[in-house]
């Protein structure tokens, strides 16, 4: 399968973020998650991406990370593996990107915080069977070819009874191909919402924001890419969230066991 366009101009993107963001105002990529203009509550310091920050909360608030050994593949520039081994308090925080500059900044901007990253491919990942209780994958995975070898991967270093965490987008016409793929891949649905219209708010909420980023670091040619990565109002995937061409979901999964009588 060849790579498309598209995801091939977002990952120059993507490298030139890592490359002229020295000054770390890019820490989430992700689209956000706002229900009503709720805010929870925060600490300074998360403020500024609290949008991105409240799509990490949801994600994790459901399961016990507590003491638990935990992996983000796709973590990025690290923002939403720290606020949850910050605030969650799991026993091991490991952070995953295929991007090397992405891995070279987290190190540094987080060193103080005991959180292991590591560059690798979320199709083969660089780890032994059975080494992490929760698994987290936000928004990473609409880029990946061949997702079945990340689902694949993802249930080989999920220790039996643990949790994946995922959240992304599809096309909507898509979402049932995705679910069939999770299910062939041998996991088990315990929790799917479509938050679609929560995404679409945050984005709204922020876009403002996000555009003012987004000029301050690029110059005038790249604006406009920047923005389409970003999804601000207005742009082809913001107006795909609108009209529900696309759908936002969030799943909780673990592994299928089968008990003494030989039922799922």
């Amino acid at each position: 399968m060849k790579e498309s366009l598209k995801n091939i101009f977002f990952k120059i993107w993507y490298w030139y973020v890592s490359t002229i963001d020295t000054n770390a105002d890019v820490t989430f990529m992700n689209y956000g998650y706002s229900k009503d203009d709720h805010k929870i509550k925060m600490d300074e310091v998360d403020e500024q991406n609290r949008y991105s920050v409240q799509l990490y909360d949801l994600v994790a608030r459901g399961t016990d990370i507590n003491n638990k050994d935990i992996v983000e593949i796709g973590c990025g520039r690290g923002g939403g593996i720290s606020y949850i081994n910050r605030c969650f308090s799991p026993g091991s925080s490991t952070g995953l990107d295929l991007n090397n500059k992405a891995i070279e900044f987290c190190k540094e901007h987080y060193s103080n915080e005991g959180i292991n990253f590591v560059q690798g491919d979320a199709r083969s990942l660089p780890c032994p069977d059975d080494t992490f209780d929760v698994v987290i994958n936000v928004e990473s995975s609409h880029r990946y070819q061949h997702i079945d070898r990340f689902f694949s991967e993802v249930h080989r270093v999920l220790r039996p009874g643990g949790f994946f965490l995922f959240a992304d987008f599809r096309p909507k016409n898509k979402l049932g191909q995705l679910q069939q793929q999770l299910a062939d891949s041998k996991f088990k649905i315990v929790k799917n919402d479509m938050i679609t219209k929560q995404v679409l708010e945050a984005l709204k909420l922020s876009s403002n924001k996000r555009e003012e980023l987004i000029h301050m670091l690029t110059p005038k040619l790249l604006q406009s890419l920047g923005e389409k990565f970003a999804a601000t109002e207005g742009t082809p995937t913001y107006n795909k969230f609108a009209s529900r061409e696309f759908e936002y979901f969030f799943y909780v999964v673990t592994h299928k066991f089968v008990d003494s009588k030989g039922e799922k």
